[in-house]
């Protein structure tokens, strides 16, 4: 009988030891171009988490089903199905956020993420696990995109959720907004730093050197 699995520990792993933006350095395009607010962070986040645990549910049901010289069309089809659902909500419900995002909720269903977990991950897995790890991982991501975004509008701006939480120096406060956080360059700068922080904390994850230093020659006796 095969052990149960550890479902704690699937969901917690993609956290930050095995964080898929970090240490995998996947679905990095979303979380810099996406990051200028946490607004849109957070709805980026909750949109590739919902579609990533949907997607990996329903791979991991059919997974005998599918034949695998078909199996990525299969799987980019069920991924653009469940994108397309989720846009349609956020231009009927969050237009504004929806325009802010522009195309890359669409850019979902290309995300290495999701198709690196469903055919990792969900191929191989029940149901439960899978959905699991799809939620782990999405909300591995999410953290990240959470982060970065708080960073770049709190010193971008001065706020959060568009609510201003430094005082501007043109209002009279101290507070003088660096708008080179609202450029695209900053989130490579804010990542960078993040996975250097996460490397130095766990150095387990930094890589290997591809250029060992040479053997020093031993001093002549």
């Amino acid at each position: 009988m095969p052990a149960r699995p550890d479902y704690w520990r699937i969901l917690t792993q993609p956290l930050i030891r095995q964080n898929p933006v970090t240490l995998q350095i996947l679905g990095i395009c979303s979380a810099l171009a996406v990051t200028t607010t946490l607004v849109t962070s957070l709805t980026m986040s909750v949109s590739l988490t919902v579609v990533l645990t949907l997607s990996t549910g329903i791979i991991s049901a059919i997974r005998r089903h599918i034949p695998d010289s078909i199996r990525l069309i299969v799987q980019i089809v069920i991924v653009a199905s469940l994108v397309i659902v989720i846009d349609q909500i956020l231009q009927a419900y969050f237009a504004e956020i929806s325009r802010a995002l522009s195309v890359y909720v669409g850019l979902i269903t290309t995300n290495c993420l999701v198709l690196g977990r469903t055919e990792a991950y969900a191929r191989h897995h029940f149901p439960i696990p899978a959905m699991i790890d799809g939620f782990g991982n999405g909300l591995g991501y999410s953290l990240i995109l959470i982060v970065i975004g708080g960073l770049r509008e709190l010193l971008g701006k001065g706020a959060l959720f568009g609510i201003q939480i430094l005082p501007l120096a043109d209002a009279g406060g101290w507070f003088t907004p660096l708008s080179l956080m609202l450029l695209a360059p900053s989130a490579f700068f804010l990542l960078g730093l993040l996975v250097w922080a996460i490397r130095w904390i766990l150095p387990e994850q930094a890589e290997a050197s591809e250029h060992p230093e040479a053997l020093r020659p031993e001093p002549a006796e």
